[in-house]
């Protein structure tokens, strides 16, 4: 997976692009998201993060600084969520993506968004 892969992959996030979304991911990926349980195999990535996007008006993915090892990206960014209510929400975040061949088996995401779905 190359750093335009990982660019687009988050192009399909920005766009709620849940099925190119999931062209990234191995058959028997991984999914973990903050301090949410783990999510495993494709499509229930794909019905997990497709529930995430009816959740959120918008989210846009800056500042993207990608470092590559072999078989892992890591990836610190900042997102902004914008909710339904037309409010936003910008907190930076760290992935790491563990590679099986060109597909991310492991999906791993260090954030703190405890605040997205808080009552204002």
């Amino acid at each position: 997976m190359k750093k335009e892969d990982i660019k687009s992959l988050y192009q399909a996030i920005d766009n709620f692009d849940t099925k190119s979304f999931a062209t990234y991911l191995d058959d028997e990926a991984n999914f973990k998201f903050g301090n949410m349980p783990v999510v495993s195999g494709k499509d229930a990535i794909f019905e997990f993060v497709a529930g995430f996007f009816q959740a959120i008006k918008a989210i846009s993915h800056t500042n993207l600084e990608i470092w590559e090892i072999e078989g892992i990206r890591f990836v610190n960014a900042t997102v902004t969520y914008t909710r339904l209510d037309g409010s936003t929400l910008t907190v930076n975040f760290s992935n790491t993506f563990k590679l099986k061949g060109e597909k991310i088996k492991d999906y791993l995401i260090f954030i703190d968004n405890s605040e997205l779905f808080k009552a204002a």
